[in-house]
C-alpha cells in the first residue's frame, strides 16, 4: 500500500477524523471485528468490501457506515481520495440520538441492508462543507470543543440518513413498518428467542398474519430472517472469540450444541468447528 498523503485528527481517543490518499491497490485477506462506529468516505476509488461476510462493489462516491461487532475486511481497492471518521459510544451514541437523528436501523446497527450511499453531486458538497468544518474545529483547542465536533458529526448523519431515505424512497405503509419493527424486535432478542410465534404475540399478530405481511414486501420470511441473524452472530463469535461450540449454542440460546451444530452445517454447507479453522480466518 503505498500512501501519498495521510492526516489523522484525534480528539481525547473518543473522536478522530482521517484524510488519505493512496496510488496503489491494497488488499487484506484477514477480516477484522469493528470495535467503534466508523464512517468511510470513498470520494474518488474503486474496490471490494467484505462487510459482515458480504462482498459490496464500489466506485466513486460511496459513504460506508459500519457498527461495532460487524465484520469488515478490504479484498482490494484502488483510492485516490477518501476519508475516516471514527467514534466512540461515549462520544456519540446511536440510541440516544436515535429520535432525532432517526439512524438506528437506516445507516449504523444495520445488519439487514446495504451499509453505504451515493450522494447526488448537491449532497457531496454539503457533505464536503460539514467536513471542512469537523477539520478546522479539530485543528483549535478552543471552548466547548466537544459539543462543536458531536453537532458536526449530528449534522453529517442526518443528511446521510435523508439521502438513504431519498435513494431507496422508504416507505411509511404498515407492511414497512412492521418489518422495521420485527427486525429491532430480533436484533434485541434473537440470542433468547428464535420462535416466530413469539415475535408475531409481540407484535399483535398470528404467525400467519405476520409471515403474510412479509410476503408483501418481497423480503424472507420471517423464520429465515431470524435464522440468518443468528448465523450472522455465531460466525462472528467462531473467528473472533475463544469459545467452544458449547458455549457459543448456549450464548445464541440453543441449550443443545449438537442441535446448533446441525443447524449451522445444515445453512453453510460446513460444521461450526470447520468454519472456525477456514483458511480465509487465518
Amino acid at each position: 500500500m503505498a500512501i501519498q498523503d495521510i492526516n489523522k485528527y484525534n480528539y481525547k481517543n473518543i473522536f478522530s477524523l482521517s484524510t488519505v490518499n493512496f496510488d496503489n491497490a491494497c488488499v487484506f485477506n484477514k477480516p477484522e471485528q469493528v470495535d467503534i462506529y466508523n464512517i468511510y468516505w470513498i470520494k474518488e476509488g474503486k474496490g471490494t468490501y467484505s462487510i459482515d461476510f458480504q462482498k459490496y462493489d464500489f466506485q466513486d462516491n460511496v459513504v460506508f457506515f459500519l457498527s461495532p461487532g460487524q465484520v469488515f475486511s478490504i479484498d482490494s481497492e484502488k483510492i485516490k481520495k477518501a476519508c475516516k471518521i471514527s467514534f466512540t459510544k461515549d462520544f456519540y451514541c446511536i440510541q440516544t440520538h436515535d429520535k432525532a437523528v432517526a439512524c438506528n436501523g437506516v445507516l449504523f446497527n444495520n445488519v439487514y441492508k446495504t451499509p453505504f450511499i451515493k450522494p447526488c453531486k448537491k449532497d457531496t458538497q454539503k457533505l464536503d462543507f460539514i467536513l471542512e468544518n469537523l477539520e478546522e474545529e479539530l485543528k483549535r483547542n478552543d471552548v466547548a470543543q466537544y459539543d462543536m465536533l458531536q453537532s458536526y458529526l449530528k449534522q453529517f448523519i442526518i443528511l446521510s440518513v435523508r439521502i438513504q431515505k431519498d435513494v431507496s424512497l422508504v416507505k411509511d405503509d404498515i407492511e414497512t413498518k412492521l418489518f422495521k419493527d420485527f427486525s429491532l424486535l430480533v436484533e434485541q432478542n434473537y440470542k433468547k428467542i428464535h420462535s416466530v410465534t413469539n415475535y408475531a404475540e409481540r407484535l399483535g399478530l398470528s404467525p400467519k398474519s405476520l409471515t403474510k405481511n412479509f410476503q408483501r414486501t418481497g423480503t424472507q420470511s420471517p423464520s429465515d430472517f431470524i435464522k440468518a441473524r443468528i448465523l450472522l452472530e455465531a460466525k462472528r463469535m467462531l473467528i473472533y472469540t475463544n469459545q467452544s461450540i458449547k458455549e457459543i449454542a448456549y450464548d445464541l440460546g440453543y441449550n443443545d450444541a449438537a442441535y446448533f451444530t446441525r443447524f449451522f452445517t445444515k445453512a453453510e454447507n460446513k460444521s461450526p468447528l470447520q468454519f472456525r479453522k477456514s483458511d480465509l480466518f487465518k
